[in-house]
């Protein structure tokens, strides 16, 4: 027997769907449960089964050290690249979801913020690595010594899920740590991470399999794996219509290697290649223009600073850090912007709608030339 992730509707219907948007209930459900290939493959047909796969490990988008270090003066040079320095939103009202390994609530850059944690790995709260407290800095972290990290300073509440532990993760936590967030009434969730497809076929040769099998099965639990997370983004969207669906924010890739050959570029990876997920490529300064970073995977729906991002480090300083996983918060900080202007005009459908104007107000006239929208997408996102 193995273990199978379940996702179920619990109606689907109109009515479950109103009732979800107050509060009362979600109308789907994912267990995790231990089943034959022959039982599996029986419930894959049942009618209330949205999908079913085996977990799959997940690993850190591990982000590149930065040549700077932490010697960078002023201002992270991201706030003014997505215009957050010229805008009177502030991301207040806005409730985030980080999906990270973990924060350390005790740096000087989130005082007063009412932080809710929650651990899925077993290793208990707090931030073992510091890559979720870098992600969390620049969503939302206080200025340090004067100088500014975060792009939407007037969040008032963060839920972190620490979903990624010393030896990564698992597609099943990671389904886990959404559903939290959902019950948590995130309307936005930012996730810097990725499924670890290598590792699935390095598992498997390690055990014996041949090497063409092994990249097989892995391949099919990589498939679906999207095919439940493009189902579970299907019923986001399904309720964004009752304003109770979040905005799902995630990093492209750093497997890339554009320096080497500027052919050599890597598609944007789960749990960003999903259907309905925001995926972000890491931008870099290249003279009065904007470059698209070496690593950074191909095909994002948007672009945000990525190269020499400065923001919280645990233990109170600052560090830089270069990423698609620096360049997702980015984006998540200006969608926090977008929901509270929209919010505020009482707009509909407010996850499809922030989404809409990220989209649209994307720009694409300050990259290099040489690059196209399959490297930075509708172009670098932009406050309001």
């Amino acid at each position: 027997m193995e273990s199978y992730i379940v996702l179920r509707s619990s109606a689907g219907s109109r009515q479950s769907l109103k009732r979800a948007s107050g509060g009362a209930a979600n109308t789907t459900s994912i267990v995790t449960e231990r089943l034959t290939q022959h039982a599996a493959a029986g419930l894959s047909r049942d009618p209330e089964v949205l999908a079913i796969t085996r977990p799959m490990m997940t690993k850190l988008i591990t982000p590149l050290p930065s040549a700077v270090g932490s010697s960078i003066s002023g201002d992270a040079w991201g706030i003014f690249a997505v215009g957050a320095h010229q805008t009177s939103y502030t991301g207040a009202g806005v409730t985030i979801a980080v999906l990270d390994t973990g924060i350390d609530r005790s740096h000087p850059s989130f005082a007063g913020l009412n932080i809710k944690e929650q651990d899925f790995t077993g290793e208990g709260n707090g931030d073992l690595d510091g890559h979720g407290t870098h992600c969390a800095g620049t969503i939302f972290g206080q200025d340090v010594g004067g100088r500014r990290i975060g792009v939407a300073r007037g969040i008032g509440q963060a839920l972190i899920g620490k979903v990624l532990g010393q030896n990564g993760g698992s597609s099943e936590i990671l389904f886990e740590g959404l559903q939290w967030a959902v019950r948590e009434r995130a309307n936005i969730i930012s996730m810097s991470l990725g499924f670890d497809f290598p590792g699935a076929v390095e598992e498997k040769i390690q055990a014996g399999w041949p090497a063409d099998l092994a990249t097989s099965e892995a391949l099919e639990t990589y498939r679906g794996n999207l095919r439940l997370l493009d189902a579970l983004m299907g019923m986001f969207k399904a309720q964004s219509a009752f304003n109770s669906a979040p905005l799902v924010i995630a990093a492209a890739g750093n497997e890339s290697r554009r320096a080497i050959n500027k052919d050599y570029k890597i598609a944007a990876s789960l749990p960003a290649a999903a259907e309905g997920v925001l995926s972000v490529a890491a931008a870099s300064v290249v003279g009065n223009l904007y470059g698209i970073a070496d690593f950074s995977n191909s095909l994002p729906k948007l672009t945000a600073p990525g190269v020499d991002v400065v923001s919280a480090q645990p233990g109170g300083n600052l560090q830089a850090m270069s990423g698609t996983s620096m360049a997702c918060p980015y984006v998540a900080g200006v969608a926090a912007l977008w929901w509270q202007r929209l919010q505020e005009a009482r707009a509909p459908n407010l996850a499809l709608a922030v989404a809409a104007h990220l989209t649209a107000n994307a720009r694409n006239e300050c990259f290099s030339p040489d690059l196209d929208a399959s490297d930075f997408g509708y172009g670098m996102v932009t406050s309001p």
